[in-house]
């Protein structure tokens, strides 16, 4: 069974990293895998009440490969740890199948309570890119993607994006999108709060020209509405929102 997994190890990272040149390398070159087979072994002695024997398999594995999974944690098949320095997987973290975390991921716990689940649930296919925090016993939902140096304290939808600190969700995958996003980032997602602020440049803009369109009317038909707004000032005020929707954009 251990070496069975090894081998999925193994296959995995050949199938998603292109600078795995062979078997051997990663065998012997892969911190991740490494942490992994110490991380078995310790698991199954945490299980069978050999508590301070799984800490210290887990110290040893920590002090080796820089990666620290508590031994209580449950971690998946084919989870595959990528580069993998500064990694820390708390105590009642669970791993879903298929998940990819990068280094100096945190999976965090936010409470003091003994025996609680203090640290997030990933479900299978979840990616959490470099430096993120995922902090709390929340669930991140199959396929979710979380972007480097995020801070997570809430639960993450299904085949969602999240970004930012705090994290929020910048996009949705389809149930028909499967590829393998590095690093948990999709370049053609959206920030919502850029995407709300053009909004609201656009409805500005709308406001502006009816504005102008209101004025004209009630001046054709004879009604003073004051200083008559000029072709220049028109101008300035288009170019103005231009300037600001193209700094959102950048």
């Amino acid at each position: 069974m251990l070496f069975s997994q090894l081998k999925e190890d193994i296959q995995t990272i050949r199938h998603k990293d292109p600078a795995a040149r062979s078997t051997w390398e990663v065998l012997t070159c892969y911190p991740g895998v490494h942490a992994l087979f110490f991380h078995r072994i310790a698991h199954g002695f945490w299980l069978n009440g050999a508590r301070w024997l799984a800490r210290f398999v887990s110290h040893i594995s920590r002090f080796l490969t820089g990666i620290e999974i508590h031994p209580g944690a449950k971690v998946g098949r084919r989870v595959f740890i990528d580069h993998g320095m500064g990694i820390v997987i708390g105590e009642t973290a669970e791993l879903g199948d298929d998940c990819t975390i990068y280094q100096g991921v945190t999976l965090g716990g936010t409470s003091l309570t003994r025996g609680a689940k203090r640290h997030p649930t990933l479900e299978a296919g979840v990616i959490i890119g470099a430096g993120a925090k995922v902090l709390g016993g929340f669930t991140i939902g199959a396929g979710a993607k979380v972007g480097s140096n995020a801070v997570v304290v809430k639960a993450v939808p299904a085949g969602a994006t999240a970004v930012g600190n705090p994290a929020h969700i910048v996009g949705t995958q389809s149930k028909h999108e499967n590829e393998f996003s590095a690093y948990g980032v999709n370049v053609n997602d959206a920030d919502p709060i850029v995407a709300a602020l053009n909004s609201l440049l656009a409805h500005l803009e709308k406001t502006n020209s009816n504005q102008i369109a209101l004025r004209e009317r009630l001046a054709t038909a004879g009604i003073d509405c004051g200083e008559a707004i000029s072709a220049q000032a028109r101008q300035e005020t288009r170019e103005e929102i231009e300037h600001i929707r193209d700094l959102l954009n950048r």
